[in-house]
């Protein structure tokens, strides 16, 4: 190291103890809310890894994060105030001790959940490749995260697809209280790497040089795009899991003074001073320079004022762009070809979607999916066919069988300035991911105060048929619905289809865009013009006067056909299709009620705490004077999806089922 990086080093190692130090204090008096889990004991890793990096190269952190975020180049105050929950930290108050984000400088956040770092990361290594970009994408994380499934998924993903990445192991010896020489069958991480095919390094953490020295190898590699590399820094932390925990029962007292006499930064400031004298001064300086900034930023933290309460619920979803061709009024009746315009075509629902992903990537280079078997053989509902060969296998991605691991991933990407489109097949088999759409893709934009956007599309089949029994019939969209941050779509026709997914593929949110298998080979009516539909905006596709039926899905259709069937013995029953359920477009389902009086909502999911039961609510409350009969709900049976056609049928609402309904509530 030249004397430029030895003090850039012994900087930053002096920042984050002081730093860290000043938090306890603020702990004890109650300034920083809830736990506060220091990195007192562990500064040599952070501030030597950094040391290598610009703003231009990412970190994905964990829970542990205040030194990474301060190697990275936050300032003390802005972190202070962040854990304090005041508006002058550097996410508002939103994120708070546990998520730290600061995207300007490259620091795209830390994680109270233990291993999406790591899957994360990969999406950035994925961004910079697919952009061919020289930068690189770091995940700091505890040894706890390593016997995690995000730790496999993602070391394997990094490997086979040659990502510029670095994986920094913190072994500090203990997962919250657990020793790692218990929960490891393995006790050296640095072992693993091979197993994945990339090189890895077992260093002393607390040793600032050859952290240094392994690190800067590591990350030039990656620059030179020769992939990713494993590194383990056996280390320890001196003070407990989190303040004012208890810190002896599973550790002795002896165990943690011993490591305190190899306090890195003692250590480093030995070498220093035995080895550049002349220096010696500077540290001293450096020592009194930052014990009065860190003084400062705790006062100017605690001065700062908190966060309006009116703030509370601004930055759930990203900024809406505005569409230079939103003219997605519905057709007609959006199920046929009767009385359209020439420049309408029937084509299929599978068909609409794959053209609308088809101009989108034509349009836009930074667009790739990821799934299995979407490549060369173009996905197993032909999703993305023939895109293989107009694009290349970096844009049209085969992954392992790893939902939680792709999914990670695609945030990461999303995060890092590309727009990945994942193909999950089956609704089913995302559920190994929930955690990542939940806890991290939804929740990114809020908590860095809308400056990191989610532009990620999520897609798969839903629905009962063909005897796919319980593991590939789910639906799942009312539980995705409940969750803010996740726009959810649910297209009915080939019309609805394209158009939403055209707006998907060009808005700065997380989309989930979820096909009933039953509707692929549906034909209907397209424009062959460009045109989008806005998330929230229900349609029509009938008007009547005698009673309105909500529909979802496959039941739009076996509504519409007996709606024409009901129109022979002389009702008039009006159709809508909310297209999206998050959000819902309650206002025109309101309006209906107010013409009609009768509401119906019919869908093949489940009835308890599903979509029709919060239309049901929502409409008891903004237009119960309206009614002239109570709501009624048509929905699939409560229990997984049997195998036998008979069994099967028996559980979703028949055709016959939806005719009764209606004329049931008709002759109330």
């Amino acid at each position: 190291m030249d004397t430029q990086h030895i003090l850039k080093i012994y900087r930053t190692m002096v920042t984050i103890r002081l730093t860290e130090e000043q938090l306890a204090k603020s702990h004890q008096r109650g300034l920083v809310h809830g736990a506060c889990h220091t990195y007192i004991g562990e500064e040599a890793i952070a501030s030597s890894v950094c040391a290598h990096i610009s703003d231009d190269d990412v970190v994905f952190s964990t829970h542990r994060g205040h030194g990474h975020a301060l190697a990275k180049g936050v300032s003390p105050e802005a972190l202070i105030a962040e854990l304090y929950g005041r508006e002058t930290g550097i996410s508002a108050g939103r994120g708070g001790r546990m998520h730290l984000f600061a995207p300007e400088i490259g620091l795209m956040g830390t994680s109270g959940i233990v291993g999406p770092c790591i899957l994360q990361a990969c999406g950035g290594g994925y961004s910079f490749k697919l952009q061919g970009k020289t930068n690189v994408s770091l995940a700091f994380f505890g040894d706890g995260a390593v016997n995690n499934g995000a730790f496999h998924e993602g070391l394997n993903q990094a490997s086979v697809w040659t990502l510029p990445c670095v994986f920094v192991v913190e072994n500090n010896q203990f997962a919250t209280e657990v020793p790692f020489e218990y929960s490891s069958g393995n006790p050296d991480v640095g072992d693993r790497g091979p197993a994945y095919g990339m090189p890895s390094h077992i260093v002393d953490g607390n040793d600032v040089q050859e952290i240094y020295e392994v690190a800067g190898e590591a990350i030039a590699r990656a620059r030179r795009g020769e992939g990713p590399t494993l590194i383990e820094c056996k280390t320890y932390r001196t003070r407990a899991h989190a303040e004012g925990m208890g810190d002896f029962t599973y550790r002795t007292k002896e165990d943690v003074e011993e490591w305190k006499a190899k306090c890195p930064i003692d250590r480093f400031r030995s070498f220093v001073k035995k080895t550049y004298p002349d220096l010696e001064s500077e540290l001293d300086l450096i020592d009194q320079e930052i014990s009065e900034e860190v003084e400062q930023a705790h006062q100017n933290a605690e001065q700062a004022a908190y966060p309006s309460p009116k703030d509370a619920n601004t930055f759930i979803y990203g900024n809406q762009v505005q569409s230079t061709i939103d003219n997605g009024e519905p057709l007609k009746s959006g199920l046929s070809n009767e009385n359209q315009t020439a420049s309408l075509r029937e084509i299929t629902y599978m068909q609409a979607t794959h053209e609308a992903l088809s101009e989108e990537m034509a349009k836009n280079e930074h667009i790739f999916v990821m799934g299995e078997g979407i490549g060369s053989r173009g996905g197993n509902f032909n999703t993305t066919s023939g895109l293989y060969d107009l694009y290349g296998p970096e844009r049209l991605c085969d992954t392992p069988i790893c939902e939680r691991g792709f999914v990670g991933l695609g945030g990461g990407a999303a995060m890092t300035g590309t727009r990945p489109v994942i193909d999950f097949m089956f609704a089913d088999f995302i559920l190994d991911a929930v955690g990542e759409l939940i806890n991290q893709i939804a929740k990114i934009q809020y908590m860095s105060s809308g400056r990191i956007p989610m532009p990620i599309l999520l897609r798969g089949c839903i629905g009962i048929g063909h005897s796919a029994a319980t593991h590939h019939s789910g639906s799942y969209y009312p539980m995705y619905s409940q969750v803010p941050g996740l726009r959810v779509v649910v297209p009915s026709t080939p019309y609805d289809a394209k158009g939403l997914m055209k707006r998907a593929l060009n808005c700065n949110e997380p989309v989930l865009f979820l096909e009933h298998r039953e509707l692929l080979n549906v034909s209907g009516p397209v424009p062959e013009e460009e045109y989008e539909i806005p998330f929230g905006k229900a349609a029509v596709l009938r008007e009547g006067k005698d009673a309105t039926i909500v529909a979802l899905t496959t039941m739009v259709h076996k509504a519409n056909t007996a709606i024409v069937l009901l129109a022979q013995e002389g009702y008039s029953i009006e159709l809508i299709d909310p297209r999206t359920v998050s959000p819902l477009d309650i206002d025109t389902i309101a309006s209906s009620v107010a013409k009609t009086g009768r509401l119906i909502i019919a869908e093949e999911n489940f009835g308890p705490c599903g979509v029709a039961s919060e239309i049901a609510a929502q409409i008891a409350d903004v237009a119960f004077d309206e009614l002239d009969a109570p709501i009624r709900r048509l929905c699939g049976e409560f229990t997984p999806t049997p195998y036998s056609p008979t069994l099967e049928a028996a559980v979703i609402p028949s055709q016959d089922d939806v005719t009764k309904a209606i004329r049931d509530l008709l002759n109330e």
